[in-house]
């Protein structure tokens, strides 16, 4: 059974884990020819209100995949920002009125081929992040997803955000893709979530450290979660 942890940090304390964490995904983005995308920028790793999920493998610790959720501030814009900003300038101000609560963004989420198919990248990484936006303290989460992940965001919570772009959709990173602006109006109570993910998620917010098996499209794998953030004070 193929075992991997999630170990979850604030970026500026660990920087050695976020260069491979940017080596990973960068490697995954370039076999797409997408390595432009706003949530590869290597400038989150200086930044106080980023927090950073890396999935290792067990046996031999390397980098397999991994997720940021990034605190909504004045010192960086979500990437989200940054992407959807270039053909809707909405953005800026429905992020500044959520800010009022509490927001950010779940980005960055990737996998490495060698654990392709077990839904890390997708259905789990999501999950987490949702959870550890909850203990952050946040109202709101936005995320960029591809056509592949809007179901599974669905699932877990996220609402097209259709104010946006046309009815939530843009071409992006280039013109023959399509990306969708989604968000979760209320990370505490995902009211918008699927039965099985909302007590995956309460789960997780509940016992942030835990040990589960996980059934995913290729099969069953076990992750170890190490999703809690000891005496760690936001820098909003």
């Amino acid at each position: 059974m193929t075992s991997v942890t999630f170990k979850a940090f604030r970026a500026i304390d660990d920087p050695d884990a976020c260069h491979r964490f940017i080596q990973g995904h960068r490697r995954v983005l370039e076999i797409f020819d997408i390595a432009m995308i706003t949530s590869n920028k290597p400038d989150w790793i200086s930044h106080p209100n980023t927090y950073v999920i890396l999935v290792e493998s067990v046996d031999d610790g390397r980098a397999m995949g991994g997720a940021r959720v990034q605190i909504a501030d004045n010192i960086m814009a979500l990437p989200i920002e940054d992407a959807v900003g270039k053909v809707d300038k909405k953005i800026y101000e429905i992020v500044k009125n959520h800010r009022l609560g509490l927001t950010g963004e779940a980005c960055g989420l990737w996998n490495s081929r060698e654990i392709a198919g077990y839904g890390i990248g997708s259905f789990f990484l999501t999950r987490a992040c949702i959870a550890l936006a909850h203990q952050l303290g946040l109202k709101s989460l936005f995320a960029l997803a591809a056509p592949s992940t809007v179901k599974i965001a669905t699932n877990a919570g996220f609402s097209i955000e259709r104010s946006l772009g046309k009815e939530g959709f843009f071409n992006y990173p280039k013109l023959d893709l399509v990306a969708t602006a989604m968000i979760v109006q209320n990370v505490l109570t995902l009211g918008a979530a699927s039965e099985e993910d909302r007590e995956h998620i309460f789960d997780l917010m509940k016992n942030p450290d835990q040990v589960r098996k996980e059934s995913g499209p290729k099969g069953e794998l076990k992750i170890i979660y190490n999703l809690s953030l000891k005496n760690l004070k936001k820098e909003v």
